[in-house]
């Protein structure tokens, strides 16, 4: 059989009878004969070609196949009933909102994204991560309904991809207290560095600027992941290329020290959406907030040491 040939009446009777467990108290709150509600429930079980029930005394008890089944019910008639809400009320009640986050994106700005989102209790989040491009063709299928970024996506003819720069970090050079009088960029020269990999544009452009001052840095590792590229500035003496977001938990603890800011080098974070008529309601709240709420960073007691030219 194929999904045309399912009865969806049958599979809600099914579920409603699945989460009460009694043939005759569903048939009585739902207003039918019972004759006729197991007998539709029969139906959908000829259809399928498996018993989703069996019988325990007086109690219906789901077996595998009916597990299966209203694993697959309960996602169905949820959607549905969000579908209604959206298109007839412009809101969801029981909200889901999927973003997808690029796998080379700070953990800690899409917890700081994120984190208003986990103090409604009438909303689910889920967050996925993956490449640019996969995590794009996702959100033209409807299956993400925001992308975060550190980079635009590039542009094609005819594409209806909407993209918003959300916040703008400085990158930072980092690493243990122990490495004293830090002067950019002289420092720099044959010092281990931990950098990101070489598809990022922090790279590419940190490399440009290197080339340009005339240094040469000892690259030790390249790290695409961003929560990796954190335990290694932590846990080793090399010196770490990161925006300053991605350590700010170890720069307030002072397990980690800014030895400088970087010059004309930032990581841009980015909102990528698809053009809907029913745009997720969600979105704009969550679009809406400025940029230091986003990168969540404490004050400042002192202006970091180390600033170039000092």
């Amino acid at each position: 059989m194929n999904v045309e040939q399912i009865n969806f009446h049958h599979l809600r009777y099914f579920w409603a009878v699945a989460k009460d467990g009694n043939l005759t108290r569903t048939a009585a709150r739902l207003c039918v004969a019972q004759s006729a509600l197991s007998s539709q429930i029969q139906q959908l079980e000829d259809q399928l070609g498996n018993a989703l029930f069996r019988r325990d005394g007086r109690r219906l008890v789901l077996t595998e196949a009916g597990e299966i089944a209203l694993a697959y019910a309960e996602e169905i008639f949820t959607a549905g009933s969000q579908l209604v809400s959206t298109l007839q009320h412009g809101r969801q009640s029981g909200q889901v909102l999927r973003i997808g986050a690029v796998a080379t994106l700070s953990r800690n700005f899409q917890e700081s994204f994120v984190k208003p989102l986990l103090e409604q209790p009438h909303v689910r989040l889920c967050l996925e991560s993956g490449g640019l491009a996969e995590l794009l063709l996702r959100l033209e299928d409807h299956a993400v309904d925001l992308v975060l970024a550190n980079r635009p996506p590039s542009r094609e003819p005819g594409g209806r991809l909407g993209c918003r720069r959300i916040a703008r970090q400085p990158v930072s050079i980092v690493g243990s207290k122990r490495q004293k009088g830090f002067r950019f960029p002289q420092s720099l020269t044959d010092a281990p560095m931990i950098v990101p990999g070489r598809e990022s544009a922090i790279r590419s452009e940190f490399d440009a600027l290197c080339e340009q001052l005339g240094v040469r840095v000892r690259t030790v590792a390249e790290v695409d992941d961003m929560a990796t590229m954190r335990l290694l500035a932590r846990d080793t003496h090399a010196f770490a290329l990161v925006p300053s977001v991605v350590v700010r938990d170890e720069l307030r603890e002072g397990v980690l020290h800014e030895h400088c800011v970087v010059p004309g080098l930032f990581e841009t974070f980015y909102a990528i959406t698809a053009e809907r008529r029913f745009q997720h309601p969600l979105l704009t709240t969550m679009l809406a907030r400025d940029e230091h709420e986003l990168l969540e960073m404490a004050p400042r007691s002192h202006p970091p040491k180390g600033r170039p030219g000092k």
